[in-house]
């Protein structure tokens, strides 16, 4: 299973919170001082579904959590 964590800033332009698979060695991780530990999940959709309850816009970058990225 994978570890997720979340971007504690949201991203400029859509405001969202990205989630991000932190085993699949994501280039576009955030810097850990801005990672909120989401932990170990099946998949990306449960992993955003946590997230959510944390950050209201929440979104699965486009690079480690293709899958769930919405915009």
């Amino acid at each position: 299973m994978p570890n997720y964590c979340v971007n504690k800033l949201a991203q400029p332009v859509s405001r969202d919170h990205e989630v991000h698979n932190l085993s699949a060695s994501c280039p576009y991780a955030p810097a850990p001082v801005n990672q909120l530990a989401l932990g170990w999940h099946a998949d990306c959709r449960s992993a955003v579904s946590k997230a959510k309850t944390v950050y209201t816009d929440v979104n699965g970058c486009y690079h480690c959590c293709r899958e769930c990225h919405t915009t």
